[in-house]
């Protein structure tokens, strides 16, 4: 069941382990626990409360959370270098260059992505993200003193860099801005509750919870007042403007994952679903013409529900055989 993509995606969350300092102020769960996540210690959370600004070196493959200064020094040519920024959902990152000292003439780069990519599949989609691909790339090489500071659109971002030079590196600080209406948004945790709010604007947004989970759907309001569709290729919510899709895959791109369930109509109350998949999407399409809003609680499959997750009939999509 652990696919390429899920493994993949576990091993950058559990950066988010080392990627707030030291390894000695990390804590594991039980051993007895499925769960790949290490918590931060008490310490480290004391720690990171009292400093100004907090700095640590940057690793090739890195994962960052929190607000502080980091800096990449090569000891030997670095070919494929990445480092994953994420926030709380409420969160934007802004990535702030002090220092560069790389060779773009002989083939080194610094590029910032609005977003995550792994295996070539971009968070949000490109149906999802206000920008183009292309202006979603931010090349130091090419933009060098004009972008000195780059935020995101949404709680997630990254670099990647190559560095051939020894001795050669960067410093960039990271910050945080509160983003008052989150609309793409990466859970940093398998369990959880969020509102998304839509105001009048034309845009699609997704939450994407890189697990298993049971999802429960609490209140939706949609502008125009009762039920859950399972998808047909011939039925659902077609033609609406406005509108709730759960999808289920085993990659990043809501856009390439597989449509389960619509929601069409307001209401208030209860539609809950499991969805057995590598990574869960709510997705909410607005057409910009009301508030839009849809509040949700989340929290991942145990293995008593993995077992019985035939229930849901959608065990084809997100278990293909190999």
């Amino acid at each position: 069941m652990a696919s390429a993509f899920r493994l993949q995606c576990h091993c950058i969350l559990i950066f988010l382990a080392a990627l707030k300092g030291e390894t000695r102020y990390l804590e594991a769960r039980g051993a007895g626990e499925d769960e790949p996540f290490l918590l931060l210690s008490a310490d480290l959370k004391r720690e990171l409360a009292g400093r100004q600004l907090y700095r640590r070196a940057l690793r090739c493959i890195d994962m960052l959370s929190v607000e502080g200064q980091f800096t990449f020094t090569a000891e030997q040519p670095q070919l494929h270098c990445a480092a994953f920024f994420i926030g709380d959902p409420e969160e934007l990152i802004t990535i702030d260059y002090d220092f560069v000292n790389i060779d773009c003439q002989g083939g080194d780069f610094l590029k910032v992505f609005d977003g995550w990519i792994l295996k070539g599949e971009k968070f949000p989609s490109s149906l999802d993200h206000p920008l183009p691909t292309s202006e979603r790339y931010i090349d130091f090489c090419e933009s060098g003193n004009i972008r000195r500071s780059i935020r995101s659109s949404q709680n997630v971002a990254m670099i990647f860099f190559r560095v051939h030079e020894p001795g050669n590196g960067f410093t960039f600080t990271i910050k945080k801005n509160a983003n008052l209406f989150p609309c793409n948004v990466i859970s940093q945790t398998p369990t959880g509750r969020f509102t998304m709010v839509i105001p009048h604007q034309h845009r699609n947004c997704s939450f994407s919870i890189i697990y298993p989970v049971v999802i429960k759907i609490s209140d939706l309001i949609l502008g125009h007042v009762n039920s859950l569709h399972l998808k047909k290729p011939s039925t659902g919510c077609a033609g609406v403007g406005d509108f709730v899709e759960l999808l289920g895959g085993t990659g990043l791109d809501p856009s390439k994952m597989f449509p389960l369930a619509d929601l069409c109509q307001s209401f208030h109350g209860s539609a809950q679903m499991k969805i057995g998949c590598d990574n869960t999407v709510l997705r909410m399409v607005s057409s910009g013409k009301h508030i839009n809003r849809v509040s949700f609680e989340y929290h991942q499959l145990d293995q008593y529900e993995l077992e019985n997750r035939k229930e849901n009939n959608i065990e084809e999509f997100c278990f293909p055989s190999i």
